[in-house]
């Protein structure tokens, strides 16, 4: 009974090792490309750090100077939660109208869907904010379309009234993935509770509010809570179309942080910076969870 038991004890270890040696490459990932990273940027975070000097530990001065002090920083938060609060709402509503236009089976469906989703693909690249840069300039596509009829020619990229709307414009231009997602939705919603609607007399508009859109709260709260990390993190497209300007409209969080790091290499600053994005997003989420008790329906 004994050798037996060992055998057993062996056979497992060995199952072991072998199921660590297959997920080894993402425990590697994990430590090395994740979690060292994120302690020395802790580390740094406490310390007057520069790329070209040596770090000085200097506890929480960082945290203090931006709290205290820094108007930019106040002015990154305030264009951050604005195009946040604005680019989020809108993508999903606008994914969850184009879902249900793509929710119908007709012929060449596949191919109207892989179309919409293609924005997805592309929108985050620097061809795609370049282009859209070339789009909204002054003599760009949108204000040409606009001369057509007779609407005066706009300088929507270095307006300050109007900088950050383009950016906005773009987010939900990129409601692919959001879309995608609804539809999944959409198709687990059992034909019979719309059959047994429409017998009743329900209209299209009372079945959407009392029927579809209950039933894919949880969608909705899963896109809500991606798009809205991912929205506090937006660089890409403030960098290259506006960087930033005119006069900070457009200066978002990441792109304050990537200039605190790059342009001014104070890493200890910029770190510290990262620490606080990450405490929003964390806050920001946990709020949404806290208040999806009262408007998400799960199927118990």
């Amino acid at each position: 009974m004994t050798n037996a038991l060992k055998a057993s004890k062996r056979k497992k270890f060995r199952e072991g090792l072998w199921g660590y040696a297959f997920i080894s490459p993402w425990l590697i990932g994990l430590f090395v490309l994740t979690l060292i990273p994120m302690g020395q940027s802790l580390y740094f975070s406490l310390t007057n750090y520069h790329l070209l000097e040596s770090p000085r530990f200097i506890g929480l001065g960082n945290y203090e100077e931006i709290f205290m002090n820094d108007k930019t920083f106040v002015q990154a938060i305030k264009v951050t939660f604005i195009y946040v609060l604005v680019s989020v709402p809108l993508k999903l509503a606008f994914a969850l109208g184009v879902a249900m236009l793509l929710y119908k089976s007709i012929k060449g469906m596949s191919l109207f869907r892989a179309v919409y989703y293609l924005p997805s693909l592309i929108g985050g690249s620097v061809a795609i904010a370049a282009i859209w840069r070339n789009l909204f300039g002054y003599d760009g596509l949108v204000n040409k379309a606009l001369g057509a009829i007779g609407i005066p020619a706009t300088d929507f990229i270095n307006m300050p009234n109007t900088s950050l709307s383009t950016l906005i414009i773009l987010s939900i231009w990129q409601f692919g993935s959001s879309m995608v997602i609804f539809l999944a939705g959409l198709k687990q919603i059992p034909n019979d509770l719309y059959e047994a609607a429409a017998v009743d007399g329900a209209s299209k508009v009372r079945i959407f509010f009392k029927m579809t859109l209950p039933m894919l709260t949880p969608i909705i709260l899963f896109n809500m809570v991606m798009q809205t990390i991912n929205s506090f993190q937006m660089f890409t497209q403030a960098f290259v179309i506006t960087k930033g300007g005119p006069i900070d409209s457009t200066l978002v969080y990441a792109l304050y942080l990537y200039q605190k790091a790059f342009v001014f290499y104070d890493m200890g600053y910029a770190s510290a910076l990262a620490w606080i994005l990450l405490a929003i997003i964390g806050v920001v989420t946990l709020i949404i969870f806290g208040t999806s008790k009262r408007w998400v329906h799960y199927e118990n």
